[in-house]
């Protein structure tokens, strides 16, 4: 049999590494063993026949398309691949049309719909009364977690599995398949060491098409040896893979997971953390303005009279991250990160605005006493506006027993100061003047 070159058009390797590398088979499939094991849930409804409709939840490359084929191969049911991107109400009421006939006739429809959290509320709704009759078997996939992108309706009808990152050493063995597997690169002699496989594994960050992608990159650009051999070295593999591509996207739910790890590192003062988390941020692209902003509103939330300088440090750090921008204003970002992760923290100010919140929003007609309102007029100071205001500046103390909140909400507390950093003087200073208040 004649040997294959690297760039023969043959049939066989016309396709892409990955999708001629796509599993068939549960044995084949790599990774989600907490789903796919032996005796795990999905394993056994696939094995079963007794498939529902679904949603697979997970970062990209890690195998729902994939899963949703061999789901379809297994149940003998006719497989339609439908695109959230490129479809509108037309094509699905087509589509479902056919599910329909087909239902009929005894077949079985499995619908599948990539990024299906791309279609709107109507798209959405189009296929509830299809998935209720039964007419098809809906499979969505969806990289946004679904509690936020699926109608309630449609969800409440699907079965979520959340599909996670695949584990370094999956990744490792189907790269080493790929390298030996006759859909791969069997036919030729390709040389790669365990440390260069190792090394696209990490880059791939749990993404099975990123690390096929990557090898058969770095498998095209190794110059061949005189026997045809290619030898894949650790110089071309850095060509070929650059600069890591963290999973994030500014609208999606991993923007809000870490920024939500952001703020609670610098919450349980763990610089450290905090600088990892802020680092993994820029290097996503997230804009440098929008972390300052939240690092403002963490300097009155978690910080407070604690350490109230707090708050025009990272003011500053956002002025600066809007006179320099990036790359300059990263050290900005991290002085300000460090700092408010070392200040002494109190939520007082935080939960004293929350707490008035909730009494304003239980009687918000609450009227200002008569004693608190100007009398710019004659008529005003007839109805005895500013009767009986007291000036504190005219008592030798500074302070008055002037009560300043409605009747109904008289003695209410809201700000109740702790022993943190500089908030200890605030609260000594507050109790002293209650004190003062409740004497005689």
């Amino acid at each position: 049999m004649e040997q294959l070159g690297l760039f023969d058009d043959a049939k066989e390797v016309s396709q892409p590494l990955a999708s001629r590398l796509r599993p068939a088979t549960l044995d084949e499939y790599v990774g989600q063993q907490h789903l796919l094991g032996k005796g795990k849930m999905l394993r056994n409804l696939i094995e079963r026949d007794s498939v529902s409709s679904m949603i697979f939840w997970g970062p990209p490359g890690v195998g729902k398309t994939t899963l949703a084929r061999i789901i379809a191969a297994r149940t003998r049911a006719e497989f339609i691949d439908f695109s959230a991107v490129t479809s509108g109400i037309k094509e699905i009421k087509a589509v479902m049309e056919q599910a329909e006939r087909g239902r009929h006739s005894g077949i079985k429809t499995i619908l599948f719909v990539d990024e299906i959290h791309r279609f709107n509320k109507a798209q959405q709704d189009a296929f509830l009364p299809y998935v209720e009759k039964g007419s098809i078997i809906l499979i969505g996939a969806t990289t946004e977690n679904p509690s936020f992108e699926i109608n309630s309706a449609l969800l409440s009808r699907c079965k979520v599995f959340v599909l996670r990152p695949l584990e370094e050493e999956d990744l490792k063995q189907l790269l080493r398949r790929a390298v030996k597997s006759d859909k791969g690169f069997g036919y030729m002699r390709v040389a790669i060491g365990e440390d260069e496989i190792g090394a696209i594994a990490r880059f791939a960050n749990g993404d099975a098409r990123t690390a096929l992608n990557t090898l058969e990159m770095a498998v095209t650009n190794s110059p061949q040896d005189a026997d045809g051999g290619v030898t894949v070295t650790r110089e071309i593999l850095s060509e070929c893979t650059g600069r890591r591509s963290l999973l994030y996207d500014r609208q999606g739910e991993e923007h809000y997971n870490l920024i939500s790890a952001l703020h609670k590192s610098i919450r349980n003062s763990d610089p450290d953390a905090a600088v990892y988390w802020l680092s993994r941020m820029l290097d996503a692209g997230e804009a440098p303005e929008y972390i300052a902003r939240r690092l403002v509103r963490f300097a009155s939330e978690d910080v407070g009279m604690a350490d109230s300088a707090a708050l025009p440090l990272a003011v500053s750090a956002f002025e600066a991250v809007k006179l320099l921008g990036m790359p300059e204003c990263d050290v900005h970002l991290a002085h300000a990160v460090v700092y408010l992760s070392l200040a002494p923290k109190s939520n007082a100010v935080y939960v004293a605005r929350g707490l008035a919140d909730a009494d304003v929003k239980a009687a918000p007609a609450e009227p200002v006493p008569l004693h608190l309102r100007n009398a710019p007029t004659q008529l005003m100071k007839q109805l005895d506006y500013g009767k009986g205001y007291q000036y504190a500046h005219d008592a030798p103390e500074k302070l008055t027993k002037m009560h300043c909140l409605p009747e109904s909400l008289k003695g209410r507390r809201y700000y109740r100061p702790t022993e943190q950093g500089e908030e200890a003087k605030a609260k000594k200073r507050l109790e002293e003047i209650l004190e003062w208040k409740d004497e005689g």
